[in-house]
């Protein structure tokens, strides 16, 4: 200690010669870094809100405990899905990115609150709004970003686009409305038989949850028992039609009916993330399924098609964005506590353009995969086979 404050001395004094004070300069500009990094909160408690409970005794606690590195790691994925959901959308309106694409800006608190509260061995299936469950669960934003554009170095190898994405624990991303929830429970049946104590997050929209195939899951699940954490991501519009328009009952987390249900904020990353830890040690109890219903927020349209404005105002949009937003409220949350700094946050969100810009430029210069990669990948584990093209005579193979 007496050795650094010589040092320090010896800065504010000018004495040292000009290669000996330009180290002095560095030693002390390590020190004070040093200095404001111990003087950061490591951790704090915060009030969460409570949540709506059906066919539960008690709910998840009312207060969360963030660590200063989790929050800044929660901060640095919500920043890193919010900007590269924002380059997707300039490359699609430069006709880069082509077809289906389904944005998911404003709704990053439940992706990433999700996977704070279970563990990566566990399962997620989704819908069509994947790309960033597909980051949270281990995919890389330059895979993300090249099977957009359809280039070989995409996750699903060019092949799958926008809504086909796929990673370890991981089962899309699926097109057909509702169509996954049936899936998620047969992934949460394969959970059950092997016994490892996993289990499988279950979401859909809420324009979705008037599907009849999502009924009949629930009675299913229910009466196997099956670890499936059901979570409908209420983003109040089904496409343009607003929730009230489309259901008799919007209370979406009471539709399991003999199945435990949480309504949370969904716009609160430490709200979803204890819901879901509670959600998670239900299942993993052997008390079978449970629905939660997270009320949440999109700023875009429900794809590229749609501009998002003619069902709601930008008012409404613009409101939830000043109030609400994710990313603002664990900001202000950090920095109000002391566990970060405004510069730190700022460098992160340097790094994050970089890397989502870097992303951007491999995904436009990867070449498409080739014709002859077609049909790869039909089956897994199996030798080549043979595969009948659009007519008789076009012959190509599959490689497993």
């Amino acid at each position: 200690m007496r050795k650094m404050l010589t040092i320090i001395s010896n800065v504010l004094r000018g004495s040292a010669s000009r290669n000996g004070a330009e180290l002095v300069s560095e030693g002390a500009r390590v020190v004070v870094s040093a200095r404001t990094y111990a003087d950061f909160t490591p951790q704090a408690t915060f009030d969460i809100k409570k949540c709506d409970l059906h066919k539960l005794e008690e709910g998840p606690p009312l207060q969360a405990v963030l660590t200063r590195e989790e929050g800044l790691q929660y901060y640095r994925t919500m920043q890193t899905m919010r900007r590269m959901e924002l380059k997707a959308d300039q490359l699609y309106k430069q006709k880069i990115i082509r077809g289906f694409c389904h944005l998911y800006d404003g709704q990053e608190a439940c992706a990433v609150g999700i996977e704070g509260g279970i563990n990566l061995s566990d399962h997620l299936i989704t819908a069509y709004r994947a790309h960033g469950y597909t980051f949270t669960r281990g995919g890389t934003v330059r895979e993300i970003m090249a099977e957009l554009t359809g280039r070989r170095g995409g996750i699903a190898k060019g092949k799958g686009g926008s809504m086909h994405m796929y990673t370890k624990h991981f089962y899309g991303g699926n097109g057909i409305v509702g169509a996954q929830v049936p899936l998620g429970a047969g992934v949460a049946l394969a959970c059950k038989y092997q016994g490892k104590n996993e289990l499988c997050v279950c979401l859909y929209g809420d324009g979705a949850a008037n599907q009849g195939q999502i009924f009949e899951t629930y009675n299913m699940a229910s009466l196997w028992k099956l670890p499936c954490i059901f979570i409908c991501e209420n983003n109040k519009y089904g496409m343009g039609t607003s929730v009230e328009r489309a259901a008799a009952s919007t209370d979406y987390y009471k539709r399991g009916d003999f199945i435990p249900g949480l309504r949370v904020d969904g716009m609160d990353i430490l709200c979803v993330r204890e819901a879901t830890k509670f959600a998670a040690d239900h299942c993993r109890s052997g008390k079978g399924p449970i629905l939660m219903e997270l009320q949440t927020y999109r700023y875009h349209g429900h794809s590229m098609s749609d501009p998002g404005v003619s069902y709601r105002t930008r008012e409404e949009i613009q409101e939830v964005r000043s109030k609400s937003d994710p990313i603002s409220l664990l900001k202000d949350r950090m920095l109000s506590n002391n566990m970060a700094s405004v510069e730190e946050l700022k460098e992160i969100d340097v790094e994050v353009r970089k890397e989502i810009e870097d992303a951007a430029q491999f995904a436009t210069t990867d070449p498409e995969p080739p014709l002859d990669d077609l049909c790869n990948h039909i089956f897994y584990n199996d030798p080549p086979l043979e595969v009948r093209g659009t007519n008789p005579w076009t012959k190509l193979k599959s490689v497993s």
